[in-house]
Formats: C-alpha cells, structure tokens, sequence
C-alpha cells in the first residue's frame, strides 16, 4: 500500500527507510499540467549480479533473479513497464563469460509479463570493456524517454572506470533538458548515486555534482538508483534520490564497518535486505514509493 506524504514528511522520513511514502514530484504548475499527466506506476530492480556465487553470502543466487520476476509478474496489476537500475550480471575478466552471463539475464527478464523493460548498466556490466558488451544486448547506456507526462533521463556513471558522467554525457544531458519546460516532471535513472553519498566505497559520481547543477533549475525532479544494495534517500536542494535494496545481496550502511562487504546470508530470515521497489504515478500528487521485500 502506499501512501503520499508533503515535503516536510518526506524531510523527516529521507534516510530512515520506511514501508512507503513519496518523492515530492508533484506538478507545481497548476491543474492545467496536472491534466496533462496520466496515473501509472512502474517497477524498479536494482544489482541482480547474475553470475555471482557464494553460498555463505546467498545460497540461493542461481534463481533469485527468477524469484523476482515472479514476484512481479504476480503482481495483481502489471506495471507500465520495469526497469533495471544496473549491475544485471557479476563482474568477470572473462570477456566470453561477461556475454554468456548476459545473455543468461537478458533471457531470465524476458520472462517478465511486461514487455515494456529498461536497461541500463552497472559498473560491473561496463566498466572493464567501457560498455562494449553490454551494448551489445542491451543497446544505448545513455538514453530518454517519455511516459504518461513524465520525462525520463537515463545516466551511464560506470562504463568510464573513473566513476565519472563524462563531458559528452553532460552535454548531451544539457541538450535534452533544453526541450523540457522548467515545471515538466523529471525522473533520473541511475546507477551510482550522483551526489558523495560514502567516496571511500565508491558510493559516488566524481562530476554528478555537475549534473545535478544542470538538473537544479527545474522544478520537479527525482533520481532513483541503484549500487548501494539498500533503501537510502537523500536531498539535494530540492532534488530527492533514492537508493533501492539490491537483489543479490544487501550491502552494510555507508561507513558502519571498516571494510565494505556483502552481509551474510540469515538463514532465519532468507532474502532479508532483498527486494525491489514499486513507484506509483499520480498527476498533482507525485511519486509514491512503496519498497517490497523478496519472499522465500
């Protein structure tokens, strides 16, 4: 169930977690733009590591990915579409591998009922080949779209293994925010978090304060993401981003322990910190975020 919250509940709820609650991408414009929005909701997967195993981390990492298309495929109303905030597969140096692994996925995820799905990489898709096998399944790293009133940015921050947007990308990011007028909602698809959550653990975008410059001028603005393997939201002025829970495994929280590592698997709550996330559309109220839990 989700629930809409103001801005100043948004601001007590940001980096507590929570069950549900709402991004505050709601039309400031008046009712004239609201009209023009249709209600819809979508479905967010994040860092499904296809290829990775560890049993003391996840035993069951051969079909938590098939568990979650399940999951979402027995929704009671299918969503517009679902995408995928990055790190489909786990990273290899075997450039056969990366592909088959690829492959693996891409065919897994065609098993969801929604034909409308969404790609994007992490930088264990990219990073080691710049993108060049991910492209080859999946197509652009940087793109956008329009949905139902709403328009989408998708930002490649991992195919450069410096952690960087890049100037091209920024430019490109600057031409298409000039079509969009300063009161048109804005989603921001991502994989790194493009403010300094925690540098040390790379849970950052070296030059994403550069885009969120570009992004600051418009009114109606939010980012989610993927990377951190948990639930955290933030502000940037008046931009919200939030981090959903990975599918693989869930990570510690930004700084709690010296060394970043996957958490162990509880076998007394299986798939705890596991999960996807549900975001529901509605014109003059805004994004209604409700975060799901993988079911054993």
């Amino acid at each position: 169930m989700s629930f809409f919250y103001d801005r100043r509940d948004f601001l007590k709820l940001a980096g507590l977690g929570g069950v549900a609650f709402a991004s505050a991408l709601a039309s400031r414009s008046g009712p004239a733009r609201a009209a023009a929005q249709a209600e819809f909701f979508f479905v967010q997967l994040s860092d499904t590591h296809w290829g990775f195993k560890a049993p003391a981390v996840n035993p069951e990492s051969g079909t938590t990915l098939q568990r979650a298309v399940a999951a979402v495929n027995a929704l009671p109303h299918q969503p517009d579409f679902v995408v995928f905030t990055g790190d489909l597969t786990h990273t290899t140096d075997d450039a056969k591998e990366r592909r088959r692994r690829m492959a693996e996925f891409r065919d897994i995820a065609g098993g969801l009922h929604v034909k409308d799905v969404r790609f994007m990489p992490g930088e264990h898709d990219a990073a080691l080949d710049r993108g060049a096998a991910y492209q080859e399944f999946f197509g652009k790293l940087n793109y956008s779209f329009d949905h139902k009133g709403i328009h989408f940015i998708v930002l490649d921050n991992v195919s450069d293994p410096a952690a960087i947007i890049g100037q091209t990308q920024l430019n490109w990011l600057a031409a298409d925010l000039k079509q969009i007028d300063r009161h048109q909602p804005i989603v921001v698809l991502t994989h790194r978090p493009l403010f300094d959550l925690y540098p040390d653990w790379d849970w950052a975008t070296r030059d994403g304060a550069e885009a969120i410059a570009l992004l600051t001028p418009y009114a109606n603005v939010t980012v989610f993401y993927g990377h951190i393997h948990q639930e955290h939201h933030h502000m940037t002025g008046a931009i919200t981003h939030h981090a959903a829970q990975g599918l693989m495994y869930p990570l510690p929280a930004p700084g709690s322990v010296p060394k970043k590592a996957p958490l162990p698997w509880d076998a007394a709550h299986p798939f705890r910190g596991l999960g996807y996330r549900e975001v529901e559309a509605k014109p003059g109220a805004g994004l209604a975020i409700a975060e799901q839990s993988l079911k054993a």
